[in-house]
């Protein structure tokens, strides 16, 4: 956004304004932009990990033989055969995910009264049976009968000293926080707006349209924004590109269309203030100037950087779609459909077993000594993270959503040791 000034900003003659100099800038609100940089540069001058993108990048930029060149005319030609049935297998193939994508919509209807359900008991819109809230852990089926009926009157016990909450509180929040990928995006000053969460949909485009699907945020009506729903739409290719067909490897996203948030004056937290003293060279006056500059939030998600008809981005602009991506991907794959073992804490660990397994082969490197480190910062902006990492093609050679593990996730804890 533009940035807006104040009223001793708005008065001073143009020409004055070549002799002022800024002698320093204060922020209301914490701003780890700098810290971010310093941590990127530190990341990019360590040799191990430089290192290990390099060999990546060897792994993946393989170089043909000598030995197709050495082959005759006629075996060549054969081959060349064999590669047009390959593209024919690619847009084969093509038309399989569309029909997956045609299953994901039929099953989305059914799976829908459940989730429907689910955000009912959340929102206290509905509350659960006896026989509905009956689950069995681990620990009860070695209890016996005494020792299960002493602990249900200490937890009765428990209720009765609480005070009645309603639903599920902040459960949407606690998703959030409990996953690194979504907490590296949210900001303390996002918590408060993210509390009024109430759902989130995944809507599939209609049959016969463009593949896509939209993200919906369900929200409570609250002091931030008078928006009831945010929308995040992704659309998707599922063809073959005609300039290099054999890359094809199943949907690929190619842009996302955000909304528009209605904030609340002064509620924006997109957005944060800063003020900035300048001094006249001559006069040797000061004076403040306040400038509206934009802020890190969860809530910058919704406004994606737009992609050009020509699809040409700058590497900065780039390398945020494609962490937007994976975002995106993951949040439809695995928070919507698996939420509550994610605000349990369940779903994690079989995410983190998944990593483990991925990275085994990294066991026995040294790890980065962050003790000794006086400016390692762990907690950098899901955008800086982005840019910092844009070289996504050495880790994702598809340049698509991990099916697994969010491929951002993977450099995360690559880059951590």
């Amino acid at each position: 956004p533009p940035p807006s000034s104040s009223k001793d900003q708005a008065e001073m003659d143009p020409a004055d304004m070549e002799d002022v100099e800024d002698v320093e800038e204060e922020e209301t609100g914490e701003d780890e932009n700098s810290k971010a940089r310093q941590l990127t540069v530190q990341m990019m001058q360590n040799p191990q990990i430089l290192a290990a993108l390099q060999e990546r990048l060897d792994g993946l930029n393989g170089s043909p033989s000598g030995y197709m060149e050495s082959l005759p005319k006629v075996v060549k030609r054969r081959v060349n055969a064999l590669k047009n049935l390959q593209v024919k297998c690619a847009h084969i193939e093509a038309k399989f995910y569309e029909e997956v994508h045609e299953l994901e919509r039929k099953y989305a209807a059914l799976y829908q009264p459940l989730f429907d359900k689910r955000s009912e008991i959340v929102t206290a819109a509905y509350e659960p049976t006896d026989e509905e809230c009956e689950w069995k852990t681990d620990e009860e089926e070695e209890l016996t009968d005494e020792m299960k009926e002493k602990a249900k009157l200490e937890e009765e016990k428990k209720d009765e000293e609480k005070e009645n909450p309603k639903g599920i509180p902040e459960f949407w929040l606690t998703v959030f926080k409990n996953v690194d990928l979504l907490s590296d995006m949210l900001q303390e000053h996002d918590e408060p707006v993210l509390k009024h969460l109430q759902d989130i949909k995944v809507k599939f485009s209609d049959p016969g349209q463009p593949m896509s699907f939209t993200l919906e945020f369900h929200f409570e009506p609250n002091e931030f924004f008078t928006n009831t729903v945010l929308s995040k739409t992704y659309k998707m290719r599922s063809e073959p590109d005609e300039s290099d067909p054999f890359s094809f490897d199943g949907p690929e996203i190619m842009s996302c269309v955000g909304c528009t948030i209605d904030w609340t004056k002064g509620k924006n937290v997109t957005l944060k203030t800063i003020k900035k003293k300048q001094k006249h060279k001559g006069r040797g006056t000061v004076r403040t100037v306040t400038k509206t500059v934009p802020n890190d939030s969860f809530f910058n998600f919704f406004t994606p950087p737009e992609v050009p008809e020509n699809g040409e981005l700058d590497e900065d602009s780039e390398a945020i779609l494609a962490a937007d991506f994976e975002i995106g991907h993951f949040i439809r794959e695995r928070i919507v459909p698996r939420a509550v073992l994610y605000f349990t804490g369940e779903a994690i660990e079989d995410d983190d077993d998944d990593v483990s397994l991925l990275l085994s082969n990294q066991e026995g490197e040294e790890e980065a000594d962050e003790e000794n480190d006086p400016d390692y910062d762990p907690k950098v902006s899901w955008r800086e993270h982005a840019v910092m990492t844009s070289s996504k093609d050495l880790w994702c050679p598809e340049k698509r959503p991990c099916s697994a593990v969010p491929c951002c996730q993977l450099r995360t804890l690559q880059a951590e040791g």
